[in-house]
């Protein structure tokens, strides 16, 4: 048999676009559900950045810590991380971490993109929480309702609320989950039972923080039940992720209506 009658196997190889993700070290979140939704040509690659209040096998505090939060937004770790990950071809990388940018604002949000931005290239970066409000205005979504993991206590809540109502969105109902304070407790039959129960009619849309928090699963059901959009934290930063490689993000589907987006 020639070469050129040969079936050869998929490899990976043959990615139109390249995301990278800058995650916590112990952290495998933000990459699983990046690749859960990428669609085949899209290829995903993960960069591990030293958090504090992570321990080897994933484990964490019941709540989680503002110092560690801060700081792993703050050089070197993480600009460092950046760096080396940007010696790949890729087209865009993304800032998988939702709570620094609670803790330090949106402008504190901005400079650290800005920061990053000197160490990549010229490779486009995106964050979480930036994401998400760019997400809210393509949508048209003013009021919402954030809900939080378990481990973000309600102080580390309260500093959501205030970056969302910062950007002149009005948070309508802000909470931490009532779930496990453990990621592998979390199932998305239970995110999914808790958000229905708990949110408000008032909401243009339901926010989801936390790039550690198993959510992606459930936002086609949570639309189809609610009747608004749900904006997750993975799925909002892969959608501008996306966006700021020059790639098509509707091309994936069973994610949300964010995706069909093109404003």
């Amino acid at each position: 048999m020639t070469a050129l009658q040969t079936r050869w196997s998929e490899d990976g190889w043959d990615a139109d676009v390249r995301i990278g993700v800058l995650t916590p070290h112990a952290d495998v979140g933000p990459e699983s559900e990046l690749r859960a939704m990428a669609p085949a040509v899209v290829g995903v690659h993960s960069a591990r950045v030293a958090f504090g209040a992570m321990t080897a096998g994933g484990g964490m505090d019941p709540a989680i810590p503002l110092a560690p939060v801060r700081a792993f937004a703050e050089p070197p770790y993480v600009d460092d991380a950046a760096e080396l990950l940007a010696a790949a071809p890729l087209q865009a990388i993304a800032f998988a971490f939702t709570s620094s940018a609670y803790v330090i604002g949106s402008d504190g949000e901005a400079q650290m993109i800005a920061r990053l931005q000197q160490r990549t290239r010229g490779i486009p970066v995106v964050a979480t929480c930036a994401a998400i409000l760019e997400g809210l205005a393509v949508l048209e979504a003013g009021r919402i309702a954030l809900v939080d993991p378990p481990w973000f206590d309600a102080e580390l809540n309260a500093l959501g609320r205030r970056y969302y109502e910062s950007a002149g969105v009005e948070v309508v109902h802000a909470a931490p989950s009532g779930l496990p304070s453990e990621q592998t407790a979390i199932t998305p039959a239970a995110l999914y039972g808790w958000v229905c129960e708990h949110a408000p009619d008032t909401a243009d849309a339901i926010v989801v923080g936390g790039n550690g928090f198993r959510a992606a699963g459930v936002i086609a059901a949570l639309e189809s039940e609610l009747g608004v959009p749900v904006l997750t934290a993975n799925q909002a930063l892969f959608w501008a992720a996306l966006r700021a490689a020059g790639y098509d993000a509707s091309t994936v589907v069973g994610f949300g209506r964010l995706f069909a987006c093109r404003g």
